[in-house]
């Protein structure tokens, strides 16, 4: 399954579900690669690490490939980077993405990055692929949009975070109408949940009672989280046993089982499952 995490509104923890999520379903045996298309390139610092530095291709490589005439699909094979997590892999993004996108915009490229990963996913056999998203409704969220099969929203339980919802709920229909029929938003993740404190619970409230998908469990607050940026690890390897971990687990889990019951229906139940390509 492909999904952007998306929200307009910054400050939601795009960076920490997209990474800790990814984790997870590494954890629990999955083949997953993060797409960072922010250029603060948040995901990719938290994912590599030191190495962030060392590293030699980034998407820009691969937007910028989509300009001339080189095969760009293939070009994106060269941005996709091991980290020292099994099963976790990135694709880095740069602080140029802002300079490069004016030209995208102009050469009408938006549709490159969901024919360059699923022809990724076909040769490297990825599980699950998650788009970290700039906090705007731009060339780069929209690219992830029409990659994307589903769209999970982050939500920090204030009176803001409601609106921005709205926003994105509405972003979303109109690429399902006009581009994807299939894509809709999965769920919203509650993010930085305190659940003694009543505007956290009335927010969630008014959501569910909106008809709106609420996944849970709900991510709760914790400093662990800033611990675990600060030493570049994800929680499923930094702290396994913390609360926090076992609700990214537990939200992984869901979500990979929820891909599973999609997928049955057409599966043939006699049909091995496809053994992924040789690691990178």
């Amino acid at each position: 399954m492909k999904r952007a995490v998306f929200n307009q509104k910054g400050g939601v923890g795009k960076t920490s579900i997209t990474c800790n999520l990814a984790a997870a379903m590494a954890k629990l045996g999955k083949k997953v690669l993060v797409v960072d298309l922010d250029s603060q390139a948040n995901s990719s610092k938290y994912l590599l690490g030191d190495r962030m530095e060392r590293v030699e291709s980034t998407i820009v490589d691969f937007f910028n490939s989509t300009l001339s005439f080189r095969l760009f699909q293939d070009s994106l094979m060269d941005c996709i980077y091991e980290t020292e997590y099994p099963g976790l892999f990135v694709i880095p993004a740069h602080d140029s993405l802002k300079e490069l996108q004016p030209k995208l915009e102009g050469r009408y490229k938006i549709f490159k990055l969901g024919e360059a990963i699923d022809v990724a996913r076909e040769k490297l056999g990825f599980d699950e692929v998650l788009f970290d998203t700039p906090p705007a409704l731009n060339f780069y969220s929209m690219s992830s949009l029409l990659a994307a099969d589903r769209v999970l929203i982050p939500f920090d339980c204030d009176a803001f975070s409601e609106d921005a919802v709205d926003q994105v709920m509405i972003a979303v229909d109109e690429v399902s109408q006009d581009h994807r029929p299939d894509l809709h938003v999965e769920g919203i993740v509650i993010n930085h949940y305190q659940s003694q404190a009543k505007l956290p619970r009335t927010t969630i409230e008014r959501l569910i009672n909106k008809g709106l998908p609420v996944l849970e469990p709900y991510l709760t607050s914790s400093v662990i989280m800033r611990e675990s940026h600060s030493e570049g690890t994800p929680l499923p390897f930094y702290k396994p046993g913390h609360k926090l971990t076992q609700e990214f687990m537990t939200l992984a889990e869901k979500l990979i089982n929820a891909d599973h019951k999609q997928k049955a229906p057409t599966l043939p139940a006699a049909k091995a499952k496809r053994e992924p390509s040789a690691e990178i």
